[in-house]
């Protein structure tokens, strides 16, 4: 009788899941994942680290730019939206994901009355 039951008992646990392995470094989404409001600076730090892992990506700035929203920093969020919008207008549009387009857009609204540094136009060359 009991070596039936241990059989299937090692059965048992010759199936269970290995755990998911972890992922090293930082992910572009990093920045609003598990955001509580009693950790908002830790989270804007760890929001700095994927800032610097993707530098050419306006994803991260943006997201960024809500965090110290949050945070009442309006200088520093208007910042990372100058520059998201800076790095979004180097990209072609089909690169460019339309939500995010859409949000930098609604948020450069938001900071008029804020400096906010955009691509300057080329200049024309005087005849």
């Amino acid at each position: 009788m009991i070596g039936p039951l241990l059989l299937i008992s090692l059965a048992l646990v010759g199936c269970s899941e290995e755990p998911l392995p972890q992922e090293e470094g930082v992910r572009r989404d990093d920045c609003l994942r598990n955001v509580t409001l009693d950790r908002l600076q830790e989270q804007i730090s760890l929001c700095d680290e994927v800032v610097a892992a993707y530098p050419d990506d306006p994803g991260p700035r943006n997201d960024r730019y809500l965090l110290h929203s949050l945070a009442g920093e309006d200088a520093a969020a208007c910042a990372d939206l100058g520059e998201a919008l800076r790095l979004a207008d180097r990209l072609p549009a089909e690169r460019l994901d339309a939500q995010l387009r859409s949000d930098l857009e609604v948020r450069r609204k938001l900071c008029a009355g804020m400096p906010v540094t955009t691509p300057a136009a080329p200049p024309v060359p005087s005849p």
